[in-house]
């Protein structure tokens, strides 16, 4: 055996990986340049993460700042810094949730994980011993962590560890079919069902937006069964789909909203969970109080808040989440384009993301080759769709340009398979 490469990167088929690594080297506005020169223009936004942008001079001035003054501090205990209580103070304002509070986790795997542990938590809490199942949709994903690992709508995510699930009470409802979600918490029993986590927006699972009426119908459901809602927006928050967040588009009031990605634009690692108060009060009242036992040496991280600071400010400032709602047509009709090639399933698009599904048989590699070769990058989601969520700052241009290379890239493999 060879010597193995010293970096093994994550979700990634190794031998293919060392052939063709693609190493990026800097990045302005929407577009990347990787370090043989190639310039790229960015559809993914990194893991959808870029929503202002990559080089932002005045994020890493922000960064700096704090870094010269306290890098940071945990939050354990009674201690604290001033850039989260700040971060925490903020994000009250901005979320959909009754009297929220805030936890301050790492990254999105992360914020899953403390909101399963947590309503987990509440419920015994409060007596109701049995509601331990955590219910997610099929498609869904939820980060690598545990209970991400478990609750995961890809089956792909949980398979090889053993058993099913690392975490075995967890249960799949369909994509989006109430009535059969219904049959399934009567099934297993609302009394054992502790929380239904959900993106409004189905992300890594191919980009499915969800059906008219189908959050609200969800949100009726857990609480016709006195089920926690969760709604997981790591990919939605902070303006993917032309609000805040999606529950807010979609007017649905959770129970908790797990956040990270567009919390920073990717600038540093920060995740958050907002937690309502009628989740939040029995761990917050009284000295007999329980303590909630999750903590993560990095959650609230200083310099991470202040970046996360600055960078709704630019949101803001920029009014970039307006400028989300006026792209929104642009991108679907540039992309809504590509259903025509004889390559494509369908498209799907909400906001400023799309999943261009290609035909099961057709070989994806080959066009996102052919789509980097002409300037886009782009890659590959769940159901052999191809991944559109680029940076709040892309042009109407930029858009179209993006399609014609996506479509130029079609054709290239049809030719070829044709042949």
């Amino acid at each position: 055996m060879s010597t193995p490469p010293a970096l093994w990167h994550p979700q990634a088929h190794m031998p293919t990986t060392i052939k063709e690594r693609v190493v990026i080297a800097s990045a302005s506005g929407a577009w990347l340049t990787t370090e043989d020169g190639h310039r790229l223009l960015d559809l993914p936004a990194g893991l959808w993460y870029a929503n202002i942008g990559h080089g932002r001079e005045r994020i890493a001035q922000a960064a700096a700042k704090q870094m010269t003054t306290l890098e940071t501090y945990h939050l354990f205990g009674i201690h604290a810094n001033r850039p989260a209580i700040d971060l925490a103070e903020r994000l009250r304002g901005l979320v959909p949730v009754a009297d929220a509070s805030f936890i301050l986790t790492s990254g999105g795997s992360d914020s899953v994980e403390v909101a399963c542990k947590l309503a987990r938590r509440y419920w015994q809490q409060v007596g109701r011993t049995r509601k331990t199942v955590v219910l997610s949709r099929t498609g869904g994903y939820h980060g690598l962590h545990g209970f991400g690992t478990s609750i995961a709508g890809l089956d792909f995510n949980r398979a090889g560890y053993g058993t099913e699930s690392l975490i075995p009470e967890t249960a799949r409802i369909p994509l989006a079919d109430l009535a059969a979600t219904r049959t399934l918490i009567e099934r297993i029993g609302p009394g054992n069902v502790a929380a239904l986590v959900a993106e409004p927006v189905v992300g890594t699972g191919g980009v499915h937006p969800p059906p008219d009426g189908y959050l609200t119908g969800l949100q009726a459901l857990c609480q016709e069964f006195d089920i926690l809602l969760v709604a997981d927006e790591v990919i939605t928050g902070f303006g993917r789909t032309g609000e805040w967040f999606a529950s807010h588009r979609w007017g649905i009031e959770p129970d908790l909203i797990t956040m990270a990605k567009g919390i920073t634009s990717g600038y540093a690692p920060l995740g958050a969970v907002a937690v309502s108060g009628r989740v939040s009060e029995p761990f917050m009242s009284g000295d007999d109080a329980p303590i909630f036992r999750q903590g993560i040496t990095y959650s609230g991280h200083a310099t991470a808040c202040a970046v996360a600071m600055e960078n709704l400010d630019v949101l803001e400032e920029e009014d970039l989440v307006a400028r989300v709602r006026a792209l929104e047509p642009v991108l679907a009709t540039a992309f809504g384009s590509l259903a025509e090639s004889p390559l494509v399933h369908e498209v799907r698009a909400i906001g400023l993301m799309a999943g261009v599904q290609l035909l099961p048989d057709v070989p994806a590699d080959e066009v996102i080759r052919g789509c980097r070769e002409r300037g886009v990058l782009t890659r590959l989601l769940a159901g052999n769709a191809l991944h559109v969520c680029p940076p709040f700052v892309i042009t109407p241009d930029e858009i179209r340009f993006a399609a014609d290379v996506i479509a130029a890239a079609l054709d290239a493999v049809a030719e070829r398979t044709a042949a």
